[in-house]
């Protein structure tokens, strides 16, 4: 096979995968509808990211530059387009930001030309992760992601690291502003910020850690006030969604994409993590908070919300669902973009009426096997009409 050949099948190939069209799963739960195939895989990367295309310098036409990953997304719709800042990462373990856009939010995902080059902080990260877009009634769209250093306060340990909550800013995806990374006492990863000002301060939901991997004395899903987002410090921090024994979120939890503003208060979704003898399990589930008061809960449906299910369930890390973005349309339709196993994105598909209804009507975990007997026969009498 000569060399242009071999370059045009190569092509031919990809534009197959990326218009390929995307059809709902049949028999959901009522709740989304997940789709057949994934909307991003690290095969929907650009070639030119992957390939040199001089004949002189690579005759065997092989992959130079491997990608090995599309994941954990933030998302938002601008001019009527569905952008999606994209976790890539390579075959050297370094993740990246890039933009992939689509005209309908489902599929036909297009990478923009080239990743970002986003600015470093006073001190280099190894790595920067997991955006969460936020578009602030300030004027600016905000990009608060994982930024991971080695921890050189252990020389001798080369898998010791620190995580900071790094801050960005642009108006366009395209050029971005950084800001010094969020000051803590702890660590801190999964720190998301609100999208309007609480008593006239920028608002930010917080993961505070005592280590890199481990919670520790961490409590679960903080909150905190910032005067100046240039200069963001968290001072004092209160927990507004906790962990508890024996449930989803036994290990840790952290807050998914920013929280979507609705009639009856903010719709929230998160993630959680339990141990297993396999490991640990990601899953997603949902709260809302009062919109007079967004560190209130006035619901919170028990168990988790979103699961990887098939082949969902394997890759890199198994056991994972994981969403840092979705898109409320103006028709009320909720595009959820998750990630599963730490390897490919997808989408869910539900709406903001459908969304309210199961986080106000879903029984509450009651934390312990009675309470969740009780629950089920509630149910179950109701729908036999026997309940009294």
């Amino acid at each position: 096979m000569t060399y242009e050949l071999r370059k045009k099948q190569l092509f031919e190939r990809h534009e197959e995968l990326l218009s390929l069209k995307n059809e709902p799963q049949p028999w959901g739960n009522g709740i989304y509808e997940k789709y057949q195939h994934p909307i991003l895989t690290a095969e929907h990367t650009p070639l030119e990211w992957r390939y040199d295309f001089c004949e002189k310098d690579n005759p065997y036409l092989m992959q130079r530059i491997m990608m090995n990953a599309v994941l954990n997304a933030g998302a938002i719709k601008l001019d009527g387009r569905y952008l999606l800042v994209c976790r890539v990462e390579g075959a050297d373990r370094k993740s990246f930001f890039a933009v992939a856009e689509s005209s309908n939010g489902i599929d036909g995902f297009r990478f923009w030309d080239e990743p970002i080059t986003m600015p470093e902080d006073v001190i280099p990260a190894t790595n920067i992760y997991d955006m969460r877009v936020t578009q602030h009634e300030d004027g600016w769209i905000y990009g608060v992601f994982c930024a991971e250093r080695h921890d050189d306060s252990q020389p001798g340990n080369l898998s010791a690291a620190t995580a900071t909550a790094a801050i960005a800013r642009t108006k366009d995806l395209i050029k971005w502003e950084r800001l010094p990374d969020l000051k803590s006492r702890s660590q801190q990863r999964n720190v998301v910020l609100h999208p309007e000002f609480v008593d006239g301060k920028y608002a930010f939901y917080t993961r505070p850690q005592d280590g890199f991997i481990d919670t520790g004395s961490g409590g679960g899903i903080g909150w905190a006030l910032v005067d100046d987002i240039a200069h963001a410090e968290v001072k004092e921090e209160i927990i507004i969604n906790p962990r508890h024994y024996h449930t989803i979120q036994e290990v840790k939890n952290g807050e998914g994409p920013a929280p979507l503003k609705t009639p009856k208060g903010w719709l929230h979704l998160a993630h959680g993590v339990r141990g297993t003898a396999d490991g640990l399990r990601y899953v997603l589930y949902m709260y809302m908070t009062a919109l007079d008061d967004p560190t209130r809960v006035i619901a919170k449906p028990g168990g988790w919300f979103l699961v990887p299910e098939g082949e969902e369930y394997v890759g890199d890390v198994m056991n994972v669902a994981f969403s840092n973005g979705w898109i409320l349309d103006d028709n009320g339709r909720v595009l959820i973009y998750y990630a599963t196993a730490d390897t490919r994105l997808h989408v869910a598909v539900s709406s903001l009426d459908r969304l309210i209804d199961y986080c106000m009507n879903t029984p509450e975990d009651r934390l312990t096997t009675g309470a969740s007997v009780k629950t089920i026969k509630k149910l179950i009498r109701k729908n036999h009409g026997t309940l009294k």
